[in-house]
């Protein structure tokens, strides 16, 4: 009985934990209706080197965030390990965290992998962020890392 009393204690801990982490990340990530990237397909940046929208038909949920995918096979890969395919910043431009700690849209299509993480910049009205961010990736994704662990923590 005390066991069972136990792990009823147990379970009920970690789902407040995670029903607190789940609402933590849908106020700082850049989602719409509780989607991230617009949308589309984390897995295919990675995979195939280019966005793709994702479909409202092949879902998955990690930690209160939805992400669409192309296909299911792209949906089981990041099934695997959802947190290595997540969009660093919560999704916002890189270069604003970077550059001025702001949560700043951005252009699902302009994008770049650094060290197996993907990272997404604002590009409109003749200012692709991504150009700015090449210029000093080594001193803005420092800066960035270090403004998204004070907007995250």
């Amino acid at each position: 009985m005390k066991k069972n009393i136990l792990l009823l204690a147990i379970a009920f801990i970690t789902m407040s934990i995670n029903a607190q982490t789940a609402a933590k990340r849908a106020t700082e990530f850049n989602l719409e209706n509780k989607v991230a990237i617009q949308g589309y397909d984390p897995v295919a940046y990675f995979t195939q080197k280019k966005a793709i929208k994702g479909k409202s038909s092949i879902t998955a949920t990690y930690e209160g965030v939805i992400y669409n995918f192309s296909s299911q096979a792209n949906k089981d890969t990041f099934s695997k390990n959802p947190a290595s395919y997540e969009p660093q910043y919560g999704g916002w431009c890189a270069y604003a965290m970077g550059s001025s700690a702001d949560k700043v849209e951005i252009d699902p299509s302009t994008f770049k992998i650094i060290d197996n993480k993907l990272y997404l910049f604002y590009n409109a009205y003749f200012n692709n962020t991504l150009k700015s961010w090449n210029k000093d990736e080594m001193n803005l994704k420092k800066k960035a890392d270090a403004n998204w662990k004070k907007i995250s923590n």
